[in-house]
């Protein structure tokens, strides 16, 4: 939290006019999603700036462009939280709301947060969740309360007892993204499957 705070007064010379967030970074999205994206932790100068998770960075940059072109977003950009960006059946989480040093968030800061994750997975009418990157799979799992699963890798699929879906995905981080480990191709992808999976009408089971 002083770290989250320091950062928010300090700022970056890039950003040395805005007024920074500089408290937990709240999900955003549907109420009514039946997809549920959830990442690793809110950006010092992206989300700990802007108020919204995974605007103002890289990262949310391919994230929304992706959501886009699958059908989940009405614009393919997410700049601050006034501008017009509205999700439609999905809904953007974190294992950790706070930005931590080095976008590294410790095991003590993820059992901090996971009663909240554990609480928004109960009350969203969700049929699929990507997990962005092993921490956010370990997380949700955590979360969900699953024990045997497939170990993480991009575009693996963990299927529930109850019908619904886990699909992992690599971070959309510039460490994966200019390295070409990930490409867009690959995050459309999953997505794409994503949008098929989240529209099944095959009952849930209880």
């Amino acid at each position: 939290m002083e770290w989250r705070e320091r950062v928010a007064r300090e700022k970056t010379l890039r950003f040395r006019d805005w007024e920074y967030w500089g408290r937990p970074v709240p999900p955003f999205g549907d109420p009514n999603a039946r997809l549920v994206v959830v990442g690793l932790a809110p950006a010092a100068h992206g989300g700990n700036r802007t108020g919204r998770i995974f605007t103002g960075d890289r990262s949310g940059d391919w994230l929304f462009e992706s959501l886009y072109r699958a059908g989940f977003a009405n614009q393919p950009t997410s700049e601050h939280r006034d501008d017009g960006l509205r999700l439609r059946g999905a809904y953007i989480t974190a294992v950790v709301h706070c930005a931590p040093p080095g976008n590294k968030p410790t095991p003590q800061e993820r059992d901090n947060c996971l009663p909240y994750l554990e609480r928004e997975l109960r009350l969203l009418p969700w049929r699929v969740i990507v997990a962005l990157g092993s921490f956010a799979y370990d997380g949700v799992c955590r979360a969900l309360g699953v024990r045997r699963r497939p170990a993480f890798g991009h575009g693996v699929e963990a299927p529930l007892k109850d019908g619904r879906t886990i699909i992992c995905s690599y971070h959309p981080s510039q460490q994966n993204t200019q390295t070409g480990r990930l490409t867009r191709e690959m995050l459309d992808a999953v997505f794409a499957r994503a949008r098929e999976v989240s529209t099944d009408a095959s009952p849930r089971v209880n």
